[in-house]
Parts: C-alpha cells; structure tokens; sequence
C-alpha cells in the first residue's frame, strides 16, 4: 500500500478559519435529508481538505470523488439486464453512489458537469435512495451519504434551478488577515511534516465530535418544530423572496440538525436564526411589489438588509466549528461549544 493511501486525513478539528462551513458540513452530517452543501469560493480555500476531515468522522469513513467525465452509468451503477432474463435475478453493478453510502460524495466543479448527473445526484442526496432501471428491470438500493459540491463563480453559475435544490451554500473568501494566514499555514505544514503525529493530537477531539454527530442523529426523531419555529422559519424566508417552499423545509432540518447537535430539548427560534444565512444564502431574492399594497407617493424602503457577506470573520461561538480562535476557549457551559484542549504557554 502507498503511502498516500495510509496518509490520513487532516483533522476536521483543526480547520482554521472555516467556522461557516464547518457548521453547514455538519449539519448535513447529522441529516443528509437536507440536501448536501454547496461552497462557492476560489481555489486554494481547502474546500476539499474539509469535505475529506469530514468523511473520517463519519461510521464508514467513505470520501467517493465523482470526476468531472464520469457518465451516468458510472455515478448510479448498471444492471446486466441479459443475466436479469437468463437467470431471473437482477445483477447489480454498483456506482459512485453506493459506494459513497454512509459516507461524503464530494464533486469538485460541480457547475462544471452536465444537468442530468446533477440532477441524480441531488434527488439521491435528499431522498437516500437510489433507483437503477434499464428496461422494465429496476433494482433499489440505500445511498445516504453527504453530498459536498464545490464551485468558483468565475467558471460559470448553476442554473437556479438546480442551484435551489442543495441544501445549504457556503460562499468562502481568501483570508486577508495576517495572524489568520500564519494559522492556517502552520497548521498545515505541521500536519505534512507528520501527518500521524498530528492527528494523534487530536484524537480526543475527534472522537468526541464523532459521538456527537452519532448521538445527534439518534436524538432526530425525539425533535420537533413548534408553532413558534414554523413561524421564524416562514418569516426569514418571506423576507428573503425566495422561490417555493423548500427553503422552509431545509431551515427546519437544518434548525432541528442544530439544536440535536447541542443536545437542546426542543428546536427553537433561535436555532432557525442560526442557520437562516446558509439556507438563504444562494436562495434570496429582493422583495417584489405586492400587487396589492397601497399605493404611496412615497418611495418604500427596503424589505430586507443588504446581504451581507461571511468571510470568515472570527467570533467566540466560532469555536464550536474548530480551532478558529488564537487564545484557548474554556470548556465551559456556552452553547453549542466543542471544548478546546488550552495551549501550553
């Protein structure tokens, strides 16, 4: 075995300066029934160095790569439909899906590949099922998996249409703050210097974030919205514009992923808050003219703020998403916080 294939992967615990996309990745984690993640941003941002920490998380530990000129075929699997008639059963090759089942399916340039791979791959993200038929002879199959998609806006846009069909969106920037850089870049020459040293100081942390995800995804089921957190949901999503409803839909499991994470008794308000930005963020429109509001001479001010751009900006609750902060954050009671071991001085 080569050394890269025993290489293993940087630590999701010690990502600097990826709180927004850290959060969003382990949403989807806890419930890939949201739809995967989209991340806009240029190269050189560890978009896929992120995607990879989280599939070591994960139960299976599988990080699948869809190549750019992979065909159908090769994504969904085939059936060999001369054995379905000889022998009366179904063979099953299987594809990039199955494969990346309980794991992470990361396609870099994903507005790159063609609509109907996109396409496939988003209605197997959200529904975890997926369906090979080639005539009149079908065969089914579980792919539960995250689905991360990455994109720079200078090669080109999704269609709307399926840009509103991922879950969450994170748009990433290059960091321009210099104590940050000298971050990011000493951890990342420490971890290829030795990769197993490295990771083994921080094994403690990633094994008690790989709990977490576990327990949060058992404690789903026992969650559910109020009338109150409907409510917040359709508010934000109202004063977004957005198109159709599936906003609603993923700002509520994202909220309910949320509040699991934190081991919360109930989803609240303040958990849709929390994750209003990645759903809204590729979906949000400005308000249109109601066709029956009153007329006024006035100009009418602006429904919403101003979108406002995240580009890593550093805060305390940042440090629930990895080592973001320079001095060490207490293991104390702050909501959603994964203790952080202190710094030797």
């Amino acid at each position: 075995m080569s050394a890269a294939a025993t290489r293993p992967a940087f630590p999701f615990t010690a990502l600097v300066g990826q709180a927004p996309l850290q959060r969003a990745l382990l949403l989807a984690a806890i419930d890939p029934a949201i739809g995967g993640v989209l991340v806009s941003g240029p190269r050189g941002t560890a978009k896929s160095t992120a995607a990879r920490a989280l599939a070591a998380l994960l139960p299976e530990g599988a990080f699948v790569t869809l190549p750019l000129g992979a065909s159908e075929d090769k994504l969904i699997g085939t059936l060999d439909l001369e054995a379905a008639l000889r022998e009366s059963a179904v063979r099953f090759a299987p594809g990039l899906l199955a494969r990346a089942h309980g794991g992470v399916l990361y396609v870099d340039e994903v507005n790159l590949l063609p609509d109907a791979l996109v396409d496939v791959l988003l209605d197997a993200a959200a529904s975890g099922v997926n369906t090979v038929e080639r005539d009149g002879v079908s065969h089914t199959h579980d792919a539960h998996f995250v689905l991360v998609g990455t994109m720079n806006p200078e090669e080109g846009e999704l269609r709307p249409q399926l840009l509103d069909r991922f879950g969450l969106m994170v748009e990433l920037g290059t960091p321009y703050d210099a104590a940050q850089r000298q971050r990011i870049v000493k951890a990342r020459l420490a971890f290829d210097a030795d990769p197993q040293a490295f990771c083994a100081a921080r094994e403690a942390e990633q094994r008690a974030l790989a709990q977490r995800i576990a327990a949060a995804r058992v404690a789903l089921d026992k969650l559910d919205w109020s009338d109150a957190v409907h409510e917040r949901a359709a508010q934000r999503c109202i004063e977004a514009a957005v198109d159709g409803l599936r906003a609603d839909l993923v700002m509520l499991r994202a909220a309910r992923a949320l509040a699991a994470f934190e081991g919360a008794q109930a989803v609240s308000p303040e958990h849709v808050d929390e994750v209003a930005d990645c759903v809204l963020a590729h979906r949000r429109h400005a308000m249109p003219q109601r066709s029956d509001a009153p007329s006024s001479p006035e100009p009418l001010p602006p429904a919403t703020a101003p979108r406002r751009e995240e580009k890593y900006t550093e805060t305390p609750s940042d440090a629930d998403w990895g080592e973001l902060l320079p001095e060490p954050v207490a293991a104390k009671a702050v909501k959603g916080v994964i203790p952080l071991p202190a710094k030797k001085r």
